[in-house]
């Protein structure tokens, strides 16, 4: 009996544990409410946008914040614009010269605190302030079927998303993130838990409006994944 009550109390323990560390890693909720001035258009005039069927292919679709003049969230890194990868390493080690993410091109437009990153054909729509419901509601790029819900928030000069442990409910999976930091230089650096552990940078080339075809795919039927 003894034994039996030290294992539940030691189950107890790690299960206190690991909760306390799923808590520590919750991206902190922010509410930023902006005064609407008359003839502005804010971010919760246009509806929520989604990957079309099959993913959006080689070409961007027309932008879906354009109309949108209320100003960026207090503290939001400007990330606005298109981005082309200029370097990649994964697990430390620089990519092949004929690796994929050599050739990826994704495009973000921002609006208060709302964020929409289109990008190997799919397009992630959210607010970024830490909050399930607001979070990115859409479909894997691997396959453009598998639905995800990621929780998004700024955090610093960081876009940062979270995969959710459980759909809905504001708790995710401790170490998994991914991140988008724009750096001094101008450029971005992006990180992805999977992959081996992806390190890409990007350079701007153009801004969030602009249209941009993708000439250089290895594959054009993929829409481009990664």
């Amino acid at each position: 009996m003894r034994r039996r009550k030290k294992i539940g109390i030691a189950i107890l323990i790690g299960i206190a544990i690991l909760f306390g560390a799923l808590i520590a890693v919750q991206p902190k909720k922010t509410d930023t409410p902006t005064q609407r001035l008359p003839g502005m258009v804010m971010a919760d005039d246009i509806p929520v946008t989604n990957t079309p069927t099959g993913g959006y292919g080689n070409s961007f679709p027309p932008s879906v914040l354009a109309r949108c003049t209320e100003p960026l969230v207090k503290g939001a890194p400007d990330l606005r614009g298109i981005w082309k990868t200029v370097s990649a390493t994964r697990a430390g080690n620089p990519v092949a010269s004929d690796d994929r993410i050599l050739n990826y091109v994704e495009r973000i437009e921002q609006c208060g605190n709302r964020i929409i990153d289109m990008g190997g054909g799919t397009i992630a729509d959210a607010r970024a302030d830490g909050r399930a419901e607001n979070g990115v509601h859409d479909v894997s790029v691997f396959d453009y079927k598998t639905p995800i819900r990621v929780i998004a928030s700024y955090e610093g000069d960081t876009f940062a998303l979270r995969p959710l442990l459980i759909p809905h409910i504001d708790l995710t999976l401790p170490g998994i993130i991914v991140t988008r930091t724009l750096n001094a230089d101008g450029t971005m650096h992006w990180t992805r838990p999977d992959k081996g552990g992806m390190q890409v940078r990007l350079k701007r080339i153009g801004g969030p409006n602009d249209p941009y075809t993708r000439k250089d795919l290895p594959d054009g039927k993929t829409g481009g994944r990664i």
